[in-house]
């Protein structure tokens, strides 16, 4: 596969110039992206033979979530091996040749990283089940004995992200009912004891393994996790909650100042190695100024912004999330970071056009109110990402966005395979709708996601106008779209660039970044344009006007 040559090797920068600063980053969930095995779940050779259409794309990086050995229980998040690959998406050789053929390409790899749990089938809880309460083995999870005078009662309330209790019982060796375990997702993945010492000491060994192998850095899954509050005691959220705790404050299993000092333990192991390896952080905060104490100088490179995420498709709110992020993250000196859509969250092509408040986590399905309306989010969904690929910092890209893909609604109960579904008993459609595999040719098996046609979660008929291929020298694409900003982003310098606000109306965001004007209706009515020349826009402008619901920039 022919590669252009990388526009900067991939090596150490000037501090403050550090390429995670302004980095575009694709998201792939391995076993939806590509599969080259022929099975129906998407592998490693799969992503390697569709890194040219990355190169192609123009982003910096790729993410990967899980792919390592794993019974997967929860799509791969709930981990048995940390050092091995799973064969369902083949082997550490396919591992290494993907990555040597991304950094050939100039493209950098992140790998997800779980140390909030383990699968239930790690060798270490096998063990912990084996042993007695007060063993070593056992401390390297949260045991506890039960309440009640037979222990029959678990050690507190708390519920898992999946729904039901967050404590299974266990049974000892003699049939009697034992201690319980705590795991805030699924009763598969037992949460780790992060005050054990010998759980730092694996994880920085899980690190190392990876670093050594060429990794630019990990995403942490549930980094606002791993340590819970001293004496567990009880919280019951609040019923429209989010699943991971993004509006609440004082939960006692979310953002313990605690779980700062193993991000500082990381950070030093990173430093080690050359090529500015980075640590992204999923931690679902309340405010912006929360999540930013990920980012401080000392402990992670990026936090995701999910304030931002969350965030209504309404000016005045956009201009605040914005100008609280820039705010936030700029005073510990990290990069904001932007994102619409990834594997836990509706696509925002559909979540833009949604006609009643769905609570983050619950996912969409054909019974759930307010069905959106396909036209309306994907002029949407296409405005806000020209909004967002013009702001300063770091932006991510999940992939099948570029194509305008709609989370999939329409999925029969019997196919669904996200934890959330079964253990809520159908109340939570969860997380499938973002999950199905994705479309690279409108008339190829599978459409070109699997060359026998199988697809782990079935593909809807949509997916033949959407795909790569029916979009591929269509000016008007989303694909092309996606193209021309990230081009167009990286000629300007907008990445590293300072955003001024400017003058608009209630229904208008309009700033400068550099030599680029954007501006974003979010109305129902067309504004009007500054003079100049239009760079790229998400919609037709006719005679100077800037449709409803639609982006663009401005030479300025």
């Amino acid at each position: 596969m022919p590669y252009p040559t990388p526009a900067s090797p991939l090596s150490p920068t000037r501090p403050g110039a550090e390429w995670w600063r302004t980095a575009v980053i694709y998201q792939i969930y391995p076993r939806s992206f590509a599969d080259a095995s022929g099975d129906g779940i998407g592998d490693l050779p799969g992503i390697t033979s569709r890194l040219g259409s990355l190169v192609d794309l123009g982003v910096d990086a790729i993410w990967l979530s899980p792919f390592q050995r794993s019974p997967q229980k929860d799509a791969g998040y709930d981990v048995a091996d940390y050092c091995d690959v799973d064969p369902l998406f083949g082997t550490l050789d396919d591992f290494d040749d993907m990555l040597a053929k991304a950094h050939a390409g100039g493209i950098r790899v992140i790998i997800d990283l779980v140390p909030n749990h383990s699968s239930d089938q790690h060798v270490w809880f096998q063990e912990a089940l084996a042993s007695v309460p007060g063993s070593a083995a056992r401390a390297r999870y949260v045991f506890r004995d039960g309440k009640g005078p037979d222990g029959a009662e678990p050690p507190n309330n708390w519920e898992s992200v999946f729904g039901g209790p967050a404590w299974t019982r266990t049974t000892d060796a003699d049939g009697e009912p034992g201690q319980w375990y705590l795991h805030l997702f699924d009763s598969s993945q037992p949460d780790f004891d992060w005050s054990n010492p010998v759980v730092h000491e694996e994880f920085i060994r899980i690190l190392r393994f990876w670093l050594d192998r060429g990794v630019d850095g990990f995403r942490v899954d549930v980094a606002h996790g791993l340590v819970k509050a001293d004496g567990l005691p009880d919280y019951h959220p609040p019923a429209d909650a989010d699943s991971m705790g993004g509006e609440e404050e004082n939960v006692p299993y979310w953002g313990q100042p605690g779980v700062h000092d193993i991000y500082r333990e990381w950070n030093r192991v990173l430093a080690e190695y050359d090529g500015d390896r980075a640590l992204v952080a999923e931690a679902w905060r309340p405010t912006e100024d929360e999540t930013a104490l990920w980012v401080r100088s000392d402990e992670m490179q990026q936090a995701f912004n999910f304030p931002y995420l969350l965030t209504e498709w309404d000016a005045a709110e956009l201009r605040e999330v914005i100008s609280e992020s820039l705010r936030a993250f700029g005073a510990v000196g990290a990069p904001s970071t932007w994102v619409l859509s990834n594997h836990d969250v509706i696509r925002h092509a559909t979540r833009y056009a949604l006609t009643a408040p769905l609570p983050q986590g619950h996912g969409i399905g054909p019974k759930s109110p307010g069905q959106p309306i396909p036209a309306l989010g994907l002029r949407r969904a296409r405005a806000a990402t020209t909004l967002m690929l013009a702001l300063p910092g770091s932006a991510y890209v999940y992939q099948g966005e570029e194509l305008g893909l709609p989370e999939v609604v329409e999925l029969d109960d019997d196919v669904r395979q996200d934890p959330t579904w079964f253990r809520t008993g159908g109340e939570r459609y969860g997380r499938d709708g973002c999950r199905v595999p994705i479309p690279w040719s409108s008339d190829a098996p599978g459409y070109g996601f699997s060359p026998t046609g199988e697809s782990w979660l079935p593909q809807p008929a949509v997916w033949g106008d959407l795909a790569r291929d029916a979009q591929e020298g269509d000016p008007a694409s989303t694909l092309s779209l996606y193209r021309t900003l990230l081009a167009t982003r990286r000629a300007h310098g907008l990445g590293a660039g300072e955003l001024e606000w400017l003058d608009a109306g209630d229904d208008t965001v309009a700033f400068r970044n550099g030599d680029v004007i954007v501006v974003a209706n979010t109305g129902d009515a067309p504004v009007r344009l500054p003079a100049g020349e239009v760079l790229v826009s998400s919609a037709d402008i006719l005679d100077g006007m800037l449709p409803a619901d639609s982006a663009c920039w401005i030479a300025a």
